[in-house]
């Protein structure tokens, strides 16, 4: 991941923690459940931006025997973890709390501590999430930006910036339910609050799931660079046909293609060395996230053996 990438997640993890110290505090003094949830909330995003920066850092050591593509898709693997701990304990805590303040009212108590909180919160959360968005905007390139969430394969990004506009939207949510709770005293209001934001991280949380399934079972790169490949293999004049062609995903910036190229019958041993070794160089040139390549040479008369009779 890209050093801007690494300071989105830097700056929401110290947001995150201080955040979460005052919310937890502000639930202690009004006893307010959106408080608490908003808490809870908080600290479990603390605790993913630091599993995506274990996953980041174990992610950047070199191949070895055991594993000789690389710990590339180790990010792959965290980001699932955060998304399997947002949805078990950032929404499961949220609605418990919720449905049991529903059930079992406790009054609030100075509700404007929790005005003040959540006021602080907002900016705390709006320059992390202003800081995510700029990373984002700079990698999505000229795409939209549903287009650009969907052909991601940067997850720690993804995960911070969709943290983030959860926070952002429980923190509405939070405000709302606290609001309400002292215009009318009805405490349904902030119970009912809590539970939305259980409702919000559970949303979050399937979609990061659904997305970083994907990449974690290894997904293939996105067809204008499949595309582009063909087009460079193509153009070779010693190749007469492409048998395969198959790309995953290893890490966000780390593309494994294995191609099987027919070869001009005509062409001896050093020649197609040569082919491959000039196409090798050409495919890194033009798209630096393919990081390893595997070429198997055939010739047009491998195909009439293979063809059926």
């Amino acid at each position: 991941m890209a050093g801007g990438s690494k300071k989105v997640i830097y700056a929401a993890l110290a947001g995150n923690a201080l955040i979460a110290l005052t919310k937890f505090g502000a639930a202690a003094l009004t006893g307010s459940s959106a408080m608490l949830s908003e808490g809870v909330h908080s600290l479990v995003d603390t605790g993913n931006q630091l599993l995506l920066l274990h996953g980041l850092r174990r992610a950047q050591r070199p191949a070895d025997a055991r594993f000789p593509f690389g710990h590339a898709r180790e990010v792959y693997f965290w980001s699932f973890v955060v998304a399997i701990l947002i949805f078990g304990l950032g929404a499961g805590v949220s609605i418990y709390e919720g449905v049991l303040h529903c059930l079992e009212p406790t009054p609030l108590t100075s509700p404007v501590y929790s005005f003040i909180v959540l006021g602080l919160a907002l900016i705390f959360e709006g320059v992390a999430w202003t800081m995510a968005l700029g990373e984002f905007r700079r990698k999505k390139g000229g795409q939209g930006y549903i287009r650009a969430v969907r052909r991601s394969k940067d997850p720690a990004l993804m995960v911070v910036l969709f943290e983030d506009s959860a926070a952002m939207a429980g923190l509405l949510a939070a405000f709302g339910g606290v609001a309400l709770y002292a215009l009318t005293g009805n405490h349904y209001f902030d119970g009912g609050a809590s539970i939305v934001i259980g409702l919000i991280l559970a949303g979050t949380a399937t979609w990061l799931a659904v997305e970083t399934k994907g990449l974690l079972i290894g997904e293939g790169a996105m067809p204008e660079v499949l595309a582009q490949v063909r087009g460079i293999v193509l153009a070779a004049p010693e190749v007469v046909g492409l048998g395969r062609l198959l790309t995953m995903h290893l890490g966000p910036e780390d593309v494994l293609l294995n191609l099987a190229l027919d070869f001009d019958d005509r062409l001896d041993a050093g020649q197609i060395e040569a082919a491959v070794a000039r196409l090798d160089q050409g495919i890194r040139a033009a798209l630096p996230q393919i990081k390893q390549v595997f070429i198997e040479a055939r010739s047009s008369a491998d195909d009439r053996a293979e063809a059926p009779v």
